[in-house]
């Protein structure tokens, strides 16, 4: 788990000199490790503001154990569901160092607010990797303690929880925990289809107006579904953030160092009472937009073998071996773990028992409803009919 200190200055909202262009020829973003795993010392964002890590050997490592095991649970609940054993997976398998970078920049007291896909950084919440497995199966309504475990439940409506995450963020303001180092600052996952949606562009509305400690945090995959980008916006997203007042970056989004990095300063400033900013990390949906797509019918097969190249994992073990911070006893142990953690997932997920269907009333309402006690009745009554019947 990585805990070092990017390093990032304060940002100014002055203009100042733009990003150079990645080393890999990408549009321009903010880069602190190449694909082929050699480390920039620090990059420059749009505004002026200098990125940098600072991590210790074991936090480098601890981030590669963290792209590694998020990947393989991904694969397994993909496997579950082409097994029937799912009704549905949105897979994460290409972004996994967008999430884990930005997960990991998370502090204790910040609140997550995720879309469906965001595996990675619930797992770098620490919330059980099952408990999203449950939503999926169809076993419960994915009922996690967001208070808890400060991330919110998972939304499967587009684009909804930026305002979810906007009314909770101008919430923190009024409670009057910004303006230090140690305030609460909000983050809103979702992806470059979404900045379509009417509900994105009203969060961004009012985190701006109110000055919201809120990051708002696009995972632009190249696709919303079936449609590209360029059927999305003419300039890139984030850019978008100068129209509503506030500061945009876009970063390496397959690149962990770079995410941690630009999510940590954003967070710190959003907290310090500095309002909101939004963050593109630039990176590429590898498989299906979820188990009922089929990707080969709008990318070419070329398209996908140029971003593997870019693959976040492999960068970041290139990088450890060129640094001789880890060998292949330490490669092995991660592959070992990981195998073990999917299987004992696989095991968990066949043996969530079914539940009985008047429990979809429970927990609706935290102390009853006249209405709700009514209706569950009269549910009870229409299941016991079948008892004893031949239908």
């Amino acid at each position: 788990m990585a805990k070092g200190d990017p390093g990032g200055t304060t940002r100014s909202r002055r203009a100042a000199p733009r990003s150079r262009k990645g080393a890999t020829g990408d549009p321009e973003l903010v880069q602190l490790l190449t694909p082929e795993g050699e480390r920039i010392d620090s990059a420059t964002g749009p505004d002026g503001t200098e990125y940098r890590v600072d991590f210790t050997d074991e936090e480098y490592r601890g981030l590669y154990r963290d792209l590694v095991l998020v990947r393989k649970l991904d694969a397994e609940a993909t496997a579950l569901q082409r097994q029937g054993e799912l009704g549905l997976w949105a897979s994460l398998l290409g972004q996994e160092a967008a999430q884990v970078g930005s997960g990991r920049a998370l502090r204790p007291q910040d609140m997550a607010f995720p879309t469906y896909r965001e595996h990675g950084v619930l797992y770098c919440r620490g919330i059980d990797p099952i408990m999203p497995l449950g939503l999926f199966r169809g076993v419960d309504q994915g009922g996690w303690d967001p208070n808890e475990f400060k991330f919110n439940m998972y939304t499967i409506v587009i684009g909804a929880q930026t305002l979810h995450a906007t009314g909770y963020a101008m919430g923190i303001t009024i409670d009057g925990k910004t303006g230090t180092d140690d305030g609460e600052a909000a983050i809103a996952y979702f992806g470059d289809g979404a900045t379509s949606q009417g509900d994105v562009n009203e969060a961004f509305v009012w985190a701006s107006v109110f000055n919201a400690p809120l990051v708002f945090f696009c995972q632009n995959n190249q696709y919303a579904i079936s449609e590209p980008l360029e059927r999305q916006t003419r300039v890139p997203l984030y850019q978008r953030a100068a129209g509503f007042g506030f500061p945009g970056v876009r970063v390496d989004g397959n690149d962990v160092l770079a995410s941690y990095a630009v999510t940590r300063t954003a967070l710190d400033n959003a907290r310090l009472g500095q309002g909101p900013s939004l963050i593109e990390a630039y990176t590429y949906r590898m498989g299906a937009h979820t188990t009922s797509d089929d990707p080969t019918r709008y990318r070419i097969a070329s398209e996908v073998e140029a971003w593997q190249a870019k693959d976040p994992i492999a960068r970041v073990k290139a990088f450890l071996e060129k640094q001789q911070i880890a060998d292949a006893g330490f490669f092995a142990e991660v592959d070992e773990q990981a195998r073990r953690e999917s299987v004992h997932l696989r095991e968990r997920v066949l043996n969530m028992p079914n539940p009985e269907p008047v429990t979809m009333f429970d927990h609706v309402y935290p102390n009853g409803s006249p209405l709700l006690d009514e209706q569950r009745a009269q549910f009870s009554r229409y299941l016991e009919s079948f008892e004893g019947s031949n239908h």
